[in-house]
């Protein structure tokens, strides 16, 4: 045994001295912010708690604009208009001998799918190219058959507008049954489309509605949507809407359950919630008095005082130790693009040297029992 003693202690004086260079599934607190402690940090270090949590709540909303743009619910009249691309299907009922515009035996005439053309017109025999766009269906028959009147007295008109496409709106996806569909009316919601079109995928996370209108897009979470009447907004043609999840996310890495992108389940999570969602901290591996959030947030956003980070890049801390820190990570809100690290506790180290030193140790004394 006694041989091996020097081995031994080799050994031990090297896994000593080379414990922080072990290999390890997550920095330590320690080596992360070293830096602050330089006379120019190129970040900044906030500790969180009960006291500064306020004041942290009202800084820039990072990683998204922080805001949902949408239209408020405006009623519109009940009557359809008549836009270029629709079709009018005419029929024209005449009771006289020998009309022009009714063939001898029968009593109407019909004019099908009669399309309004860029400007707004449609061709009609004997009265040419007469413009309704813009017009209800109700106004464009009465103005069809007063052109008629000199023509033929006792024509009686009826008339139907089938929708084109910029009378329709696009349904085109996060639904059963995408496509396109005709507006019935100037008074359609966004929420009458969307159960026409089978209602909203339940499979999908966390859903928004997104209303794309000419150049402008406007966009709101699903459950807000059916939630709030005032919001359920009329839709005008050519209106194209998506359901889709919400894209939000923030990063897991370090001692935690789960390392890898999560995605927002709900509008606002907190740190508390976000540690709960990856599955906690690893036991026997996190260090619970320093959970970091790292945060990038834009040169505008920078302030020279508490109202505001100092730096572009800003790590927070929590001691989950204390109900203090317990209680600000409960109430501190998790931004998208945020990295929630949970750094390895200096034991862990500890231990794996110790672990190596026993096998070392129990190596050395099976040598010593085969040479005995």
């Amino acid at each position: 045994m006694q041989r091996f003693m020097p081995l031994v202690a080799l050994c031990l004086s090297l896994l000593l001295t080379a414990g922080c260079s072990l290999p390890r599934g997550a920095a330590l607190s320690s080596e992360i912010l070293a830096e602050k402690h330089r006379e120019h940090p190129s970040f900044q270090v906030v500790s969180v708690s009960r006291d500064n949590i306020n004041v942290l709540g009202e800084w820039p909303v990072t990683g998204w604009k922080g805001s949902y743009n949408w239209i408020n619910a405006q009623r519109g009249p009940q009557s359809p208009l008549i836009r270029t691309g629709d079709l009018l299907h005419l029929v024209i009922w005449d009771s006289q001998e020998n009309s022009l515009l009714i063939s001898t035996g029968t009593k109407q005439a019909k004019l099908d799918s009669l399309a309004v053309s860029t400007k707004g017109e449609v061709f009609i025999p004997y009265l040419g190219a007469v413009q309704v766009r813009n017009m209800t269906p109700d106004a464009a028959r009465e103005k069809i058959q007063a052109a008629l009147e000199p023509i033929v007295p006792s024509a009686q008109v009826q008339l139907s507008l089938q929708a084109g496409l910029r009378n329709s709106v696009d349904l085109v996806g996060g639904v059963s049954r995408p496509g396109t569909y005709p507006l019935p009316d100037r008074n359609y919601t966004i929420v009458s489309l969307l159960a026409q079109g089978g209602g909203i995928s339940a499979n999908l996370r966390n859903p928004v509605v997104r209303l794309n209108r000419g150049n402008s897009s406007y966009e709101i979470r699903a459950e807000r949507l059916m939630s709030e009447p005032q919001l359920n907004t009329t839709l005008r043609g050519d209106d194209k809407i998506v359901v889709e999840e919400d894209q939000r996310f923030f990063t897991a890495l370090g001692a935690t359950g789960r390392e890898e992108l999560v995605y927002f389940e709900r509008e606002h999570i907190t740190a508390m919630e976000a540690l709960s969602t990856i599955g906690g901290l690893s036991d026997g591996r996190a260090n619970l008095k320093s959970v970091l959030i790292l945060r990038d947030y834009p040169a505008k956003a920078l302030h020279k005082n508490t109202a505001g980070p100092t730096q572009e890049q800003v790590i927070f801390t929590f001691d989950l130790t204390s109900a203090d820190g317990l209680f600000a990570a409960r109430k501190f809100g998790i931004n998208p693009q945020d990295t929630v690290f949970a750094t390895e506790a200096v034991v862990t180290s500890a231990r794996t040297v110790l672990g190596l030193i026993g096998s070392v140790v129990g190596v050395s004394n099976a040598v010593n029992n085969i040479s005995n």
